[in-house]
């Protein structure tokens, strides 16, 4: 069996140092925020190319309070993708704004940015772009855009630890960047975490006091607050395994790389390579009309996929009252009629990558 992701590999391969760092975390006593994730805020900021960085309690937490922090609030909208994860969505909703979409560039499957300007309204107030799969977003248009009608960018960079805009790592390169460690990540906590970067000093100190109960010190609620604070041991844990991520991150393009190798000439379309972007792969994705019959053919392999996402966020039940409907957006809809996600991690290695490559031309080649 070629499973879809392999988090115990990951672990023994870097498990004394973890348990070291686990058992120091738990004899300091500072269980809930503290040193280790002070470090990890100063780290992981530094990393990103950011000034700041404020760690939380999960990725959709680092997304409701970077809009908060950004005055986002009832009455205002804040335009965003339908093609990602729901938290994106949900969190726009928590701060009690109204989410507006638009369609996705169907090659690199983010924000088109020539979409924006049809849905701007004087109620927009940001702008919120999600650096899908570990492929950053075009941002330049993007922030063009919102310098020009006076927006505020938050990243959705949940899934693009370290991926590369012209050089410069995505979480910085808008107002404000939101991250999600869930164990899957390619930063991943042993349980939930998040963060938000940021190069402004007020709104890191306003992240603080929101996750922390709206406190400037304690007993001090200047704000109303959130219990989203970060746990000491994920802080911890992270900061162990931020020294591997650059080395995670190689063999994950390395993969990437085979996999469009062995898959260039199969009639399957797989993920954009853009002049601008360099991926981080968090998934890869392939897209085939025939996605269904290719998936059940894996299976019957004893390989594992994965589909990100089957229905995109406008045609949820759950997201119904914001009036969106079949056709709307139609490029994010057929993308998520035709994506599978292959096997992908650092520990997946070459003789897998052939094999899942393989198996898919096989499922193709008979029907």
């Amino acid at each position: 069996m070629i499973p879809f992701l392999d988090l115990k590999t990951q672990y023994h391969s870097i498990q004394n140092d973890i348990q070291a760092a686990v058992l120091a975390t738990l004899d300091s006593a500072q269980y809930t925020l503290g040193r280790d994730v002070a470090c990890f805020e100063e780290e992981f900021a530094a990393y990103c190319g950011a000034t700041f960085g404020v760690a939380v309690n999960s990725g959709t937490s680092a997304l409701h309070l970077a809009l908060l922090a950004a005055g986002v609030g009832p009455g205002d909208e804040v335009v965003t993708v339908a093609c990602t994860f729901v938290a994106t969505v949900a969190a726009i909703e928590y701060a009690g704004a109204t989410p507006v979409f638009v369609d996705v560039d169907p090659l690199t499957q983010n924000m088109d940015p020539q979409r924006i300007e049809a849905v701007l309204t004087d109620s927009t107030k940001a702008i919120l772009p999600v650096h899908l799969h570990g492929q950053p977003a075009d941002m330049d248009p993007i922030l063009a855009i919102a310098r020009r009608r006076g927006l505020v960018v938050i990243e959705d960079a949940a899934q693009a630890h370290g991926a590369e805009y012209k050089g410069r790592r995505v979480g910085a390169l808008g107002d404000l960047g939101c991250f999600s460690f869930y164990p899957g990540k390619n930063l991943g906590a042993y349980g939930e975490a998040g963060m938000v970067v940021t190069d402004n000093e007020d709104y890191a100190q306003t992240l603080r006091m929101l996750r922390d109960w709206g406190q400037e010190h304690k007993y001090r609620h200047v704000i109303k607050g959130f219990n989203y604070r970060m746990e000491g041991l994920q802080g911890a844990v992270l900061r162990v395994k931020l020294r591997h991520l650059d080395d995670w991150t190689a063999a994950r393009r390395q993969w990437a790389a085979l996999y469009g190798q062995w898959l260039g000439d199969c009639p399957v379309e797989t993920p954009a390579l853009t002049p601008w972007g360099r991926s981080v792969h968090h998934v890869y994705a392939i897209r085939s009309p025939r996605r269904d019959k290719l998936l059940k053919a894996l299976q019957q392999r004893e390989i594992q996929t994965g589909i990100h996402y089957p229905v995109p966020v406008h045609l949820q039940p759950a997201y119904s009252n914001l009036g969106y409907q079949a056709g709307d957006l139609p490029t994010t809809e057929r993308i998520a009629q035709e994506t599978l996600s292959l096997p992908m991690f650092p520990e997946l290695g070459t003789a897998r990558v052939e094999a899942v490559a393989a198996a898919v031309w096989e499922a193709l080649a008979h029907g």
